[in-house]
């Protein structure tokens, strides 16, 4: 039973610690749409996510009214695109009239990302994904509301270096043919490291070939919400600053339960996973940096950084356990730079270095997020930052991943300016010293010894 002093609580949250549910997000198979055909390829696929998708948005309204409780985003992941247009095509510019497709189809249904323009080579590339992978650059350009991801390592297969490789130009080209937009290309592109097949947060969501037909996901958000509870313990002991954090994130975990249910119900669609993700935006009191700043740090970034951040990570997933049997996706705390306040201010003071992040995603939940870099950044320094990030995921066996902007025509000193949920962000300084031989020798790196689990 719920009691009154619960509901006070809840609302409290809402209406003075920028609680909300993150995102509704539907995973949609597209393995039925496979055609040899790529005019019947688009057109099954577009009446595919038409069909499922369509009261999405319609009814995440509908509960967010009913509930009182804000359902920020309402998005859709689909099978990643490098298997839906294997068969149909032979050139980059086939896989962009895929991804026009769906960026339709996500206006149609008035959805604000569409995730899955995707392919998973921790292996090898086929030749459909080399050319969905060299389709990305046009494709994040020539459309508003597609998403891409490329999970280029894997704890049991080690790392593509030759995907790696790849990578760091597709970051370049894709920058420069967004430089007009600061480069907004880049934001909507990820390169994972184990990425997950359920995730319901952009740019990296897409729907696994392991799941069903289709699937609801859902993401809750609330750093404000921990930074105000930890404002009542501020003198304690580490004891009672976790069992703080662990009751917070319980109690955002079971407002997104009920979120999930209904939508589930109401949608006719399988309930898949909660993700309880400290995911920042770049209003003042919803910051990640807010609350490791809480727990005693001057600033995100200053000795005991790490530690403060894996602490929150392992509660919050901890909280989140105990309130859903079905938590998944990247659950814990994403530290990404251009949407959290407190992480932009860290770096302007010079608190924060790229290497000190680096080291702090041995500990989060993904990895180098919406990070600026100079514009004459070569591709293969962006190649070297993506290998250092893919072998941390692949050695301590979680999800990191990279999103790297370049801006273009703009340096250390400069800004880039995304607005709404992507902000802005201070553009980092780089190690300019070279790696290109490394970067460039290609193949795999092996697997780690203790992948061997059979």
């Amino acid at each position: 039973m719920i009691n009154i002093n619960e509901v006070f609580e809840t609302n409290n949250m809402i209406e003075k610690e920028n609680f909300d549910v993150r995102t509704i997000t539907m995973g949609i198979s597209l393995l039925d749409c496979i055609d040899s055909d790529l005019a019947e390829t688009n057109r099954k696929i577009r009446e595919k996510i038409l069909s499922k998708a369509q009261n999405l948005v319609s009814t995440g309204n509908e509960i967010s009214n009913e509930l009182g409780v804000p359902i920020v985003n309402k998005r859709v992941s689909v099978t990643p695109i490098a298997l839906i247009g294997s068969a149909c095509c032979h050139t980059p510019d086939d896989f962009v009239t895929i991804a026009k497709t769906l960026d339709d189809c996500a206006k149609t249904i008035g959805i604000n990302f569409i995730g899955g323009y995707s392919a998973l080579v921790s292996e090898g590339m086929t030749a459909a994904d080399e050319l969905l992978i060299h389709s990305i650059p046009k494709a994040l350009a020539t459309t508003e509301r597609v998403c891409s991801s490329i999970n280029v390592g894997s704890t049991k297969q080690g790392i593509n270096m030759d995907a790696v490789r790849l990578m760091g130009d597709i970051v370049r080209e894709t920058a420069e043919l967004t430089g007009d937009e600061d480069g907004l290309g880049c934001a909507k592109l990820v390169i994972f490291c184990n990425a997950p097949d359920d995730n319901p947060f952009m740019a990296g969501a897409f729907h696994g070939v392991t799941m069903p037909d289709a699937v609801i996901n859902v993401g809750v958000s609330g750093p404000g919400v921990v930074k105000c509870a930890l404002e009542e313990c501020r003198d304690a002991d580490f004891e009672v600053l976790c069992e703080t954090i662990k009751k917070t994130a319980f109690k955002i975990t079971r407002v997104g339960q009920l979120v999930a249910q209904e939508a589930s119900k109401r949608l006719g669609v399988p309930f898949g996973i909660i993700d309880l993700s400290l995911a920042p935006t770049p209003a003042i009191g919803d910051s990640v940096a807010d609350i490791l700043e809480e727990m005693g740090l001057e600033r995100a970034g200053a000795p005991g950084t790490t530690a403060a951040l894996a602490l929150l990570n392992d509660q919050v997933k901890k909280g989140g356990v105990m309130a859903s049997s079905y938590v998944g996706g990247l659950s814990g705390a994403f530290i990404p730079v251009s949407e959290d306040q407190g992480m932009i201010n860290a770096v302007e003071a010079g608190a924060l270095t790229i290497e000190k992040l680096e080291a702090m995603t041995c500990v989060c939940s993904v990895g180098l997020d919406m990070i600026a870099i100079p514009g004459d950044t070569k591709a293969t320094t962006i190649s070297g930052i993506i290998a250092d990030e893919m072998a941390l995921g692949m050695i301590n066996q979680k999800t990191t991943a990279v999103r790297l902007i370049p801006a273009i025509g703009k340096g250390v000193g400069d800004t880039v300016e995304f607005g709404g949920l992507l902000g802005h962000a201070p553009i980092m300084p780089v190690n300019q010293f070279d790696c290109s031989r490394f970067v460039s020798r290609g193949g795999r790196i092996p697997a780690p010894v203790h992948s061997f689990k059979n």
